[in-house]
């Protein structure tokens, strides 16, 4: 790379912040960012933000950070954010989630929040429900105040004069036959859908949670199960045979 290219500093603050390279002084690194800050749409066409107003956060590295979780983006364009600080560079980087047409995968990017409540948010969508604003979605979800401070950069309040998509029908696990099990989820494995039939023998499946917790299934399957799952109350009756 050409002495003087006005990617030098950026690409060298990032080596420096993942240890490739050792850290610069303090005022040779605020005088090499300069010429960064003055390049216009900031690297691989990205927008410069301004720094985090935040009275004890260090510009320099909030802009590093930021950049740092746009290469993990280019690469990884379904990654997960896992703090508060992440949710606020992703915004700044122009991620969105709206909020009335969302889906599981886009919901599972926020930090805290739980599969249970990704398949209530998912049914009422399918439902025709739409929220119209962040106190809507704390009360539903029951979100502590810091939680939804969390999320409230990335969320848009889009009204909508149709519903997402026709309600997609859900299979009911405490209900369903081996077969239709077998048919309608190809992720459970014949021994895992032997011990669901088993489990619900015993008890009827409560929620997402409740099947995951008791047949140990690991978080991508139950995930895969949100919106397309429901549990009814109650056993599963017995399957009386066919007249001949």
């Amino acid at each position: 790379m050409a002495d003087g290219h006005w990617l030098d500093p950026l690409a060298r603050s990032l080596l420096e912040a993942t240890g490739q390279l050792p850290a610069r002084p303090r005022g040779a690194a605020a005088s090499g960012d300069q010429a960064a800050d003055r390049a216009p749409g900031g690297a691989q066409g990205l927008p410069l933000v301004q720094a985090s107003d935040d009275p004890g956060v260090d510009p320099e590295a909030a802009a590093i950070e930021r950049e740092l979780l746009a290469l993990k983006l280019r690469r990884n364009p379904g990654l997960r954010l896992t703090t508060a600080t992440e949710v606020r560079h992703a915004a700044a980087l122009g991620w969105r989630l709206d909020v009335n047409r969302a889906t599981a995968a886009d919901w599972l990017r926020l930090p805290g929040i739980s599969p249970h409540q990704v398949d209530l948010l998912l049914r009422l969508q399918a439902g025709g429900v739409q929220l119209s604003g962040p106190e809507d979605l704390q009360q539903l979800l029951e979100l502590p105040g810091a939680q939804i401070g969390w999320w409230e950069p990335l969320l848009l309040f889009r009204w909508y004069g149709e519903p997402a998509s026709p309600q997609v029908r859900q299979l009911d696990l405490n209900r369903a036959s081996a077969s239709q099990i077998h048919a309608a989820l190809s992720g459970l494995t014949p021994e895992r859908c032997q011990r669901l039939l088993r489990e619900r023998q015993r008890a009827p499946f409560r929620d997402l949670a409740d099947l995951q917790q008791r047949l140990q299934l690991p978080a991508d399957l139950v995930e895969e199960l949100i919106g397309r799952v429901r549990f009814s109350q109650g056993p599963a009756g017995p399957v009386l045979p066919r007249p001949s």
